[in-house]
């Protein structure tokens, strides 16, 4: 999953929102300068993402993409996910996404000083942009999609995949609306018993 699907099955916890939001920047013992609750919402990134990297729904989507995109038909997926889960937003949250998405970006920037450098630099670009609202458009998507492309050290050819989006825009979608519950279940229990 992206961004707006961790911070969303991250819950109302700080901590756990803040974990969710720099795990891909924290590595090995690093782990050990953050609060507990942090460093449980680090953890809980980590089993999501190994959630969702063994659901044979999200394979499927992988799998549509993979001859194009190689290994990053899963990124790829990702952000797809994360539009879907921002035009259904209505679906999964009593909350407005805008108002959602700013206590987020609140709650980030209130932390800028314990985040790590690359979570910090992205926070700015972040804010600037309005990433998060950003996922709820096409618009938004491909600017993503492009501006990855451009941080790969391979081709990927990413910035090509919102055309894929448009064309499989269905496929996609129902894929995701049966995967997500399952992972919204999961998170669930997890948060639970930590």
């Amino acid at each position: 999953m992206n961004f707006l699907s961790h911070l969303y099955l991250a819950g109302n916890s700080e901590g756990l929102i803040l974990g969710n939001y720099i795990a891909d920047s924290v590595k090995g013992s690093e782990i050990n300068n953050f609060s507990k609750e942090i460093q449980q919402g680090i953890l809980l990134h980590r089993k999501i993402d190994n959630f969702t990297d063994s659901h044979l729904m999200v394979e499927r989507s992988k799998q549509r993409l993979r001859e194009k995109y190689k290994k990053y038909a899963g990124v790829i997926v990702d952000i797809y996910y994360d539009h879907y889960l921002a035009v259904n937003w209505n679906n999964y949250s009593y909350i407005e996404l805008e108002t959602f998405v700013n206590n987020i970006y609140f709650i980030i920037n209130s932390n800028l000083n314990i985040l790590p450098v690359k979570s910090a630099m992205f926070t700015r670009y972040m804010l600037q942009h309005n990433i998060l609202i950003g996922y709820s458009k096409l618009e938004g998507i491909e600017k993503v999609l492009k501006g990855m492309a451009r941080r790969t050290t391979f081709n990927s050819n990413m910035e090509y995949a919102i055309e894929d989006l448009k064309e499989h825009f269905n496929l996609f979608e129902n894929e995701f609306k049966m995967f997500f519950p399952e992972l919204q279940s999961y998170v669930k229990y997890q948060i639970s018993n930590p």
